[in-house]
């Protein structure tokens, strides 16, 4: 089974760093979420991914499958070359950007525009990182968080929140006034530096709050799941903590996306998409960080319970251009080699393998996010 010819949906991904941030970074940063000086500078350059890829990524530079040929080589063709390549390499329609990561350091949407139909993906922390310096009272900030949401604004295909990473994925009911005081007790705290939102009743609450919204327009919204940086505490990041929030009624209507395959929590959240009309997955990060015969089992392991009319491709690509390709590249072949597995075990016809490949690498995302 080839898919090379299915053009993808990139559901969610990253803007890429401007050129004189990225510089300051070494280049097998982007091939590690890890953030330690010592991994980045030296264990990142011994895993599986990164060896894999500085092949790869030889053979369609067309140098030697060395860092530093691969860095000579991406000098002189440029960013905004090396992304027309790797874009057109990678078959992608369009990208979904959450524009929240290192907000402060990334090139624009309207930067990315230039190579490839773009849509808006809206971070709820960052949006609350913005305002709550800016206003005092509670009530008035509130109104202006969700009248930044409701309607939600042109471009914009899905919310985002990174309540993994920040307080973990138990997310509780929170009264009004209980969200009002942890928002003044932030704002009785020294701001120093840029406001970093960790309290957790108060991100718990805007949160609820943003899916109220979500189900009004049935707009999406994307959860961090499983592995990333540090940052995060994993035990904390596995799906099957979103029970309660799942239960609600209120929040029914509001697609939820659980990002990364929820890796390695792979099972439980196709087990959370066999019998939650709301949840869907998407395989991205897992794909392409893994070993390959990590990237296939994760695959096979959604697969195992998941409606097929339920997964997304993504890539999380991030920082480099390199990433959409690679995932793209590996999304597509180890997508084939699960199906054509599944054909052999009898689960799926040839015929019902090519539909499901389809709806997977763009068609699930075009209908969810219409």
């Amino acid at each position: 089974m080839n898919l090379a010819d299915i053009p993808l949906i990139d559901q969610h991904a990253h803007n890429l760093l401007r050129p004189e941030v990225a510089a300051r970074y070494p280049y097998a940063a982007a091939f590690t979420e890890g953030y330690d000086s010592e991994i980045i500078n030296y264990h990142a350059r011994e895993t599986f991914f990164y060896r894999r890829s500085l092949r790869e990524i030889a053979i369609l530079l067309e140098c030697e499958a060395q860092e530093e040929a691969i860095l000579a080589r991406r000098e002189s063709l440029g960013l905004e070359n090396l992304t027309q390549l790797y874009f057109t390499a990678a078959n992608l329609q369009a990208i979904y950007l959450d524009d929240g990561l290192q907000s402060e350091n990334i090139l624009p949407i309207s930067w990315h525009e230039r190579f490839i139909s773009v849509q808006r993906i809206l971070r709820l922390e960052v949006l609350a990182e913005q305002l709550i310096p800016q206003i005092e009272d509670f009530d008035t900030f509130l109104e202006t968080f969700n009248s930044q949401l409701d309607p939600p604004p042109n471009g914009v295909v899905a919310f985002k929140s990174i309540v993994c990473y920040r307080t973990g994925l138990e997310i509780q009911p929170v009264a009004m006034d209980v969200a009002a005081t942890n928002f003044y007790r932030i704002k009785q705290q020294p701001q120093n530096q840029p406001l970093r939102l960790v309290n957790k009743p108060l991100i718990d609450f805007l949160l609820q709050q943003a899916l109220l919204i979500a189900a009004k327009y049935r707009l999406p919204v994307q959860l961090h799941t499983g592995y990333g940086d540090p940052d995060l505490d994993l035990r904390l990041a596995n799906p099957l903590h979103l029970r309660s929030l799942l239960e609600s009624p209120q929040y029914r209507n509001a697609p939820i996306v659980l990002l990364h395959a929820s890796y390695p929590y792979m099972r439980e959240a196709g087990y959370l998409a066999s019998v939650y009309p709301q949840i869907y997955l998407d395989f991205g990060l897992a794909i392409p960080f893994l070993s390959v015969s990590g990237m296939r089992e994760t695959i096979r392991q959604l697969l195992e319970l998941t409606p097929t009319s339920k997964l997304m491709y993504s890539s999380d690509a991030h920082s480099i251009p390199e990433l959409y390709y690679l995932a793209a590249k590996w999304g597509r072949q180890l997508l084939a080699e699960v199906l054509e597995q599944a054909i052999q075990d009898s689960d799926i016809t040839a015929s019902e393998a090519e539909a499901i490949a389809f709806a997977i690498l763009r068609q699930n995302a075009l209908a969810l996010y219409a």
